[in-house]
C-alpha cells in the first residue's frame, strides 16, 4: 500500500456519533502495516449572536484531512462544515475531502418553476470555494447532482446495507413499491436484486410536504411490499401509499429509505399509518426525544460502508465495487 499523506478524521457536531462509528470500523479492519485510526479534536467556539468557530486542536500540515457532517436543518450544520474545510485549506492540509452522509438541498435540483433558486447546485459551489477537493455522500435526491461539482463525488448507495437485510429476512410473495414516479429506477434495482415485482405510486401534490392523492399500479394483490426510497420528511406521502395499498389488497406494507428528516408530524403520519415497520440508516442521527415513539422503526448502520470507502480513497485503491445502486 502506498501512503503519500497521513489521515487525519475529525466530526462536526451534527454527525459526531456517525464519525465515532467510522473511526471504530477503521480500526477494527485495520492491519499491521497501518497506523492507528482515531477521531481528532475539532473545537468549536459558540458567541452569543449565534455565530460559531471551529477550531483543530491539533495540526494538521500536510494531512489527507476527512471532515465528516450531514448537511440537514438547520443551516448552522452546513455552514459548520464550511468553516471546518475552510479552516483545515487555511492550517495547510494537503487535501480535505467533505464526508457528508446526508447532503442537504439536494431536492432543490431544478428550476420546476419560475424564479427559484438550484439550492444544490449552490451548496457545491460553496463546498468548491470553502476548498474541499472531494467529496463522499450517500443516495443524493437525484444523482444528476453529482454534475454540479467541478471535483470528484464518491456517490454510495444504501442498497449496499439495506438488500442484503431483506434478503435476510426470507420474505414470501415480496415486492418493491417506488413512492413515486421519480423512484422507478430505485424500486426496479432493488426488485431486480430481490428477484420481485415492482409496485409504481403515482402522486399528486398540493403543495410542497402535503399530497393530495395517490394511485398504485403493479401486482400488489396478496403481496409483502417494501417501498424504498432516498427520505422521509413528514412521512406524508409514505403513510399515504402505504394506506392505498393496503386498500388494493396488499398483505403488509414496510418501508426502507436512507435518510431519516422525520420532521413536522413524521412520527405520528408513520405511527398512524399501516406500515408495519420503517426501515432508515443513520446518515441523520434518529431523535432521542422520549415523545417521539420510534417503535415502528430501525435503523441500519451505513458507518461501515463509509469506513470502507475512505480507508480505500485514503490509500488510491478502487471503489468499483462498492456502487451498486
Amino acid at each position: 500500500m502506498i501512503k503519500e499523506h497521513r489521515i487525519a478524521l475529525f466530526a462536526c457536531r451534527a454527525s459526531e456519533e456517525f464519525a465515532k462509528k467510522v473511526v471504530a470500523e477503521l480500526e477494527a479492519s485495520r492491519t499491521e502495516e497501518e497506523d492507528h485510526y482515531r477521531l481528532g479534536d475539532l473545537v468549536v467556539t459558540p458567541f452569543s449572536d449565534g455565530e460559531f468557530q471551529p477550531a483543530y486542536a491539533e495540526s494538521v500540515r500536510g494531512a489527507t484531512v476527512f471532515i465528516i457532517q450531514s448537511t440537514f436543518p438547520p443551516s448552522d450544520n452546513l455552514m459548520e462544515l464550511l468553516l471546518a474545510i475552510d479552516a483545515a485549506k487555511r492550517a495547510s492540509a494537503d487535501k480535505v475531502i467533505a464526508v457528508i452522509p446526508y447532503f442537504g438541498w439536494a431536492r432543490q435540483d431544478r428550476k420546476d418553476r419560475p424564479r427559484v433558486s438550484i439550492g444544490a447546485k449552490l451548496v457545491a459551489n460553496l463546498l468548491k470555494s470553502a476548498g474541499a477537493d472531494r467529496v463522499m455522500t450517500c443516495d443524493l435526491h437525484a444523482d444528476q447532482i453529482q454534475g454540479f461539482f467541478d471535483f470528484p463525488v464518491d456517490h454510495l448507495y444504501s442498497s449496499k446495507v439495506f438488500i442484503p437485510y431483506i434478503k435476510s429476512l426470507n420474505i414470501e410473495n415480496l415486492a418493491i413499491a417506488a413512492p413515486d414516479m421519480g423512484g422507478a429506477k430505485r424500486a426496479n434495482s432493488y426488485a431486480k436484486a430481490l428477484g420481485c415485482p415492482v409496485v409504481i405510486c403515482h402522486k399528486t401534490r398540493e403543495k410542497a410536504n402535503r399530497v393530495s392523492s395517490i394511485t398504485a399500479i403493479g401486482e400488489i394483490e396478496g403481496k409483502n411490499i417494501i417501498i424504498v426510497d432516498d427520505m422521509i420528511d413528514t412521512a406524508g406521502t409514505l403513510a399515504k401509499a402505504a394506506e392505498v395499498l393496503m386498500e388494493k389488497g396488499a398483505a403488509s406494507v414496510s418501508a426502507c429509505a436512507t435518510h431519516g428528516i422525520l420532521s413536522g408530524a413524521a412520527f405520528e403520519n408513520i405511527n398512524n399509518s399501516p406500515l408495519k415497520q420503517v426501515l432508515i440508516t443513520d446518515t441523520i442521527p434518529l431523535t432521542t426525544d422520549p415523545s417521539k415513539d420510534t417503535s415502528k422503526i430501525k435503523v441500519i448502520s451505513m458507518t461501515g460502508v463509509f469506513a470502507r470507502i475512505i480507508r480505500k480513497i485514503y490509500y488510491y485503491e478502487p471503489i468499483s465495487s462498492e456502487f451498486v445502486h
